[in-house]
């Protein structure tokens, strides 16, 4: 089994053979709920792709950790880049999207309010609900042994997910329709490096008015094959296709 990983402020100070204290909630859920043992493998990560790998030394209560600095691995910047822009779905669906995409090795993540959006984000609602977002993230990149998470941003308008496509290296819309969408995503010529950003649209789809925007910046329509996923499905399956077709899983 692999080394369990727990998050932890800052490595700033790590260094092999130095002693790292984890406390808090990681702490807590380290020593009272995995019930960690001296000479026990852990890794402690930053989330911005510093590790620092090693055994535990001593635990001190119910929510201290020590662990022995045996080596620092480093999860460099991926390239390609993936952003997946993920409209908002119904219920928990958003969280279960954020973590099969985490899980599977997306690199940031956009909220996005799509006009045919039943959920809203609106007020202390909509900050709980990105809290959330933020939060499964961090226990899928933890859960996915990831020293790298995805960043998850402030919900996004229609057109500032148009002013990120513009500016990507490779920007595609995922469309059900298979005479609106031009190629299979399989099939689509990909960049070696840069950005590439993916548009999910929400049960009721992305509509013409916002097509229309998307495809004026600079992005097309793709379809990913013969079946139409749910939106909180859609994301991960095409990140899967990118990630393999791109090399980042070779």
């Amino acid at each position: 089994m692999t080394a369990p990983v727990f998050l932890i402020d800052s490595l700033a100070d790590a260094a092999a053979g130095t002693v790292l204290e984890l406390a808090g909630p990681e702490g807590r859920h380290a020593v009272s709920v995995r019930r960690l043992q001296p000479g026990e493998d852990v890794v402690l990560t930053d989330g911005r792709g510093r590790g620092a790998a090693g055994a535990v030394v001593r635990t001190e209560g119910k929510d201290r950790l020590f662990v022995e600095v045996a080596e620092l691995p480093v999860e460099p910047e991926p390239v390609p880049r993936i952003t997946v822009v993920q409209a908002l779905p119904k219920g928990d669906r958003g969280e279960l999207a954020v973590e099969t995409m985490t899980e599977t090795g997306v690199d940031a993540i956009v909220p996005w309010a799509a006009a045919r959006c039943i959920t809203r984000w609106k007020g202390e609602r909509g900050l709980k609900a990105l809290d959330k977002w933020r939060a499964a993230a961090r226990e899928a990149g933890k859960q996915s042994r990831r020293l790298r998470f995805p960043e998850v941003a402030d919900a996004a308008t229609t057109k500032q997910v148009a002013a990120l496509l513009a500016k990507a290296d490779f920007a595609a819309v995922l469309h059900e329709d298979r005479a609106r969408a031009g190629a299979p995503l399989a099939t689509a010529e990909l960049p070696a490096a840069g950005e590439m950003v993916l548009v999910v649209g929400p049960e009721g789809g992305v509509s013409e008015q916002e097509l229309a925007l998307f495809e004026e910046a600079g992005a097309k329509a793709y379809r990913l094959g013969r079946s139409v996923l749910r939106t909180s499905t859609a994301g991960t399956a095409a990140t899967a296709l990118l990630l393999g077709r791109t090399g980042r899983w070779s």
